[in-house]
């Protein structure tokens, strides 16, 4: 497992619930990270080509925090006990996203029986209604992400929750690769520090 990139900037859990958190990002930047719509899709919409999930590993997640790096707040309201998954977002040759996932082993036992799918398909196959929450907005760096990405950092990243039933199902980090500026535009219209914290 690869040690969760720490923050070098993030907004306030507030002004991300209430829509204030990233005024420097450009529109399409801010729909990708603050929007609750699926990554995955996103993704695919953007490129052409389905994304393909790249196993990083699935562990049990034992200790709080396990690597140094601070987990989302929201994963102490996870039952225990806890598996962490990590994965790299692949489209044909391009790694477009990393992402880590907390969830109760029996939930994930459930929910994530083809590990090697994007967790949005596999929650979504027997069609069952599903709420996403975005809680967190930073900036992450590490150089195993400059490595695979092949830009340098830092790199945008949100966290949010998936429900279902009104009950916390997982809590999702995902950090994405500049390359989607390509199709994006410009990520940021100002720099970082001027954010809402």
């Amino acid at each position: 497992m690869l040690i969760s990139p720490p923050p070098t900037w993030q907004a306030s859990k507030t002004a991300v619930l209430q829509g204030l958190a990233g005024s420097s990002l450009t529109g399409p930047w801010r729909l990708l990270l603050l929007g609750d719509g699926s990554p995955t899709r996103h993704l695919e919409s953007l490129s052409g080509i389905p994304v393909e999930i790249e196993l990083i590993g699935m562990a049990p997640e034992t200790d709080f925090p396990t690597d140094g790096s601070p987990l989302p707040e929201e994963v102490a309201e996870l039952t225990a006990p806890l598996l962490r998954r990590q994965v790299w977002l692949c489209c044909g040759e391009q790694t477009l996203a990393w992402a880590e996932s907390w969830w109760n082993q029996q939930q994930a036992d459930t929910y994530l029986q083809e590990r090697d799918q994007p967790i949005w398909r596999s929650l979504t196959s027997h069609r069952a209604e599903l709420f996403r929450e975005v809680d967190g907005l930073a900036q992450v760096d590490a150089p195993w992400l400059e490595e695979r990405f092949g830009f340098p950092g830092p790199f945008w990243s949100r966290h949010y929750r998936f429900f279902r039933g009104g009950k916390e199902l997982t809590v999702i980090r995902e950090v994405f690769s500049p390359q989607l500026e390509t199709w994006l535009g410009p990520a940021s219209a100002s720099p970082a520090n001027t954010e809402t914290r």
